[in-house]
């Protein structure tokens, strides 16, 4: 390793040249990486629910539906905007009651089931058929097109609307996102190092690092909107303190070092051995997150994972080119930290160890209990702003025709006409479903088949299959819709064993099923990981429990909170959270500890040797929770987006919360365990003078 730090001091020019040319390739790549924003997409390919949305998409075209609603709109002028509708280009179809009937007829004298359908007291509905899926570009066209065409008095509803809506908002909040995490990180780093460059040197090493991961991410083929708004902020936070210890390491090199080129030299190798454990703790947690059923998780997991190790290969390479270069204006601009020296701190947690430890056993039993009671939602529009087209749209639809979600129940079109008809009759009489719309209820009896125009009947007949439509009253993920799912499909597969039904309702149920034993699961995974690898660190079997039980409290009073508040958590956070706060600030806990070890290797007794622990470590242990929470807690101010804000805003009291305890609690937890932690520790040095009064008692 000093021959490879050797290297990057010598050649610094060249370090930075490369770095320069590389993040040119990444912009490339950036731009070229597709963004998803349809959550629902990220569940497993065989539920019935996907294999149904895939042949809503593949053979009708309709696994991306859109309710237009016109108010108080003359026939002919809804006619008129309905062949505007269907010429734009994603568009495949649009439906409405002049496919079947001439728009002269009076809808009072239309047949109940076909007025109640398309009909309101004061507007009509028109649904839009488009060629491709919620979250494709030509889809996301297609509605910018529509609402250029509609009138004011005019509503675009359903989740392919909701997406485009995310879409925007993501696009035009994301920017902000990281310059508000640029700007508070600078001034936390600013008041708490020595030097006011140094901020803006960090933040330039993190820089490259953060675009090279985006620019990797093309190799994923898509990302989601989550992680393309959560990436840049999460891995500023999670990275800082990699380049907090590369600069402590080379000014203590410095004092015994004339040269700098060597000092960094040695600082690069001395560095890259003292982050490894740290990194691989973070990059675990993260990986864990591949475990998720849900494959938001995966995402997620490797694009943060990537970014860590990244940000590792950044700080060892390009940081110490750059902090080469500014040596001089470094320290020309020094300055007094606003941190204090936490000696009392160290007093205090020290001489109350005993008192500390009872609140850490105490605290588990309303943190465990209100983490496991929080309230969680699944909709994708309540972490919109009410103010929002698609979601003002939505209530529309609701107010208007009692329909807040569809149900797309898809079987064999060789089933019996009578069968089908009786099927749908049942599903109608479904307590909370509106109306159910099929090609024999809309063409009616009186109606031979082969008058019907085929574009009219590939609607809902094609390919050897039928598509019936059942409107909701229900929103995605109530019980009362779950429950609603499954009678639905116990109906529909007593006539067809093959039947599948799909659409926001059935999708979010299965989210729901796969959320809550993700939670279990990733949990688990995660816990497991960074447990051997803090036994690889320390070669112990109490260390890992005790570390990780510290964090573990942290994360139970994080996410526990939200219960004795009354808040509903959006059930992403309440997956990721965890395993995010356990991987990056594990390693505050580690810092600790290792400074315990090194100081009772150096013969002081276990309370003498947590006091210069806690004051040695508390610094950076700050300085890094700090930095976190100024990135993460700014985003949670400013977005709109409930799902950022949300996530953000527990990332940010976790980083605090992880903080106070491993200052205050760990280090009470250590002196208590110290002779038990000497038992199961390999090299963990008895203290002598402890010996001697052993024996002297003796």
């Amino acid at each position: 390793m000093k021959k490879f730090g050797a290297f990057i001091s010598k050649h610094r020019n060249i370090v930075l040249i490369v770095a320069i040319l590389l993040s040119i390739l990444s912009v490339f790549g950036m731009i070229n990486t597709k963004i998803n924003y349809d959550v629902l997409t990220y569940l497993p390919q065989d539920l019935d629910s996907m294999k149904g949305q895939n042949i809503l998409d593949d053979t009708f075209a309709s696994a991306s539906l859109s309710m237009l609603i016109m108010d108080d709109a003359e026939p002919k002028e809804v006619s008129r905007i309905k062949e505007k509708v269907q010429t734009i280009d994603g568009v495949e179809s649009v439906l409405w009651i002049d496919d079947v009937l001439d728009i002269s007829i009076p809808k009072e004298i239309l047949p109940e089931d076909v007025r109640g359908a398309l009909y309101s007291k004061d507007s009509t509905m028109m649904v839009i058929k488009y060629k491709e899926g919620s979250s494709s570009e030509v889809t996301q066209k297609a509605i910018t097109d529509i609402r250029k065409v509609m009138d004011e008095k005019s509503f675009l509803s359903g989740l392919s609307a909701i997406v485009k809506d995310t879409k925007d908002l993501s696009d035009k909040q994301t920017p902000i996102y990281v310059l508000i995490a640029v700007v508070l990180s600078t001034i936390v780093l600013a008041l708490t190092m020595e030097s006011v460059i140094i901020p803006f040197i960090f933040l330039a090493s993190i820089g490259f690092a953060i675009l090279y991961n985006f620019g990797s991410n093309i190799f994923l083929g898509e990302v989601s909107y989550i992680t393309k708004a959560l990436a840049a902020v999460l891995q500023l936070g999670v990275t800082m303190d990699y380049s907090i210890f590369l600069l402590h390491r080379y000014e203590e090199e410095k004092l015994k070092i004339e040269d700098k080129e060597e000092a960094m030299a040695e600082a690069i190798a001395n560095t890259i051995a003292a982050i490894s454990g740290s990194s691989l703790t973070t990059i675990a947690g993260f990986l864990a997150l591949c475990a998720m059923e849900l494959a938001l998780g995966k995402d997620i997991g490797i694009v943060m994972a990537k970014g860590v190790l990244l940000g590792v290969i950044c700080t060892v390479t390009i940081l110490p080119a750059l902090v080469l270069y500014f040596d001089k204006a470094i320290h020309r601009f020094n300055h007094k930290t606003i941190l204090p020296e936490f000696t009392k701190v160290a007093d205090y947690v020290t001489n109350h160890y005993k008192f500390i430890v009872v609140i850490f056993v105490i605290a588990f039993i309303p943190a465990i209990y209100g983490a496991n009671n929080a309230k969680v939602y699944y909709n994708l529009d309540e972490s919109l702003p009410k103010d929002m087209e698609s979601v003002v749209a939505l209530n529309k639809l609701k107010e208007d025709y009692n329909m807040t979600t569809t149900h797309m129940i898809v079987v064999k079109d060789d089933l019996p006409q009578y069968k089908k008809k009786e099927m749908a009759d049942r599903i109608e009489k479904v307590e909370g479903i509106e109306k159910v719309l099929s090609y024999d209820k809309l063409i009616g009896g009186s109606i031979p088949e082969s008058f019907v125009p085929e574009d009219i009947k590939a609607n809902f007949k094609k390919d050897g299959y039928n598509l019936i439509v059942a409107n909701s009253i229900y929103k995605a993920a109530q019980d009362e819709e779950n429950a609603q799912v499954d009678e639905i499909i116990n109906i529909a597969k007593e006539y067809d064993g093959n039947a599948m039904v799909s659409g926001e309702g059935p999708l979010t149920k299965d989210l729901i099923r796969i959320a809550e034993s993700d939670f279990k699961r990733v949990n688990v995974v995660s816990i497991a990981a960074i447990f051997a690898i803090i036994f690889g660190v320390f070669l112990s079997f109490s260390l890992p429990l005790i570390l990780v039980l510290s964090i573990e409290l942290a994360i139970f009073i994080n996410l526990g909170i939200p219960y004795y508040t009354g808040t509903a958590l959006p059930f992403i956070s309440n997956i990721v959270i965890g395993t995010i706060q356990l991987g990056a600030t594990v390693d505050y806990a580690i810092l600790l500890t290792s400074r315990f070890k090194e100081e009772i290797g150096n013969g002081y007794d276990k309370i003498e040797a947590m006091k210069i622990s806690v004051q040695g470590s508390a610094k950076s242990i700050v300085t890094s929770a700090l930095t976190f929470f100024a990135a993460t807690a700014g985003v949670a101010l400013i977005s709109d987006m409930e799902l950022i804000k949300s996530l953000c805003f527990l990332m940010a009291r976790g980083a605090i919360i992880s903080m106070v305890v491993i200052i205050f609690i760990l280090p009470s937890i250590l002196i208590v365990s110290e002779k038990f932690i000497g038992f199961t520790t390999k090299g963990w040095k008895q203290n002598k003078n402890e010996k001697e009064n052993v024996e002297l008692s003796a």
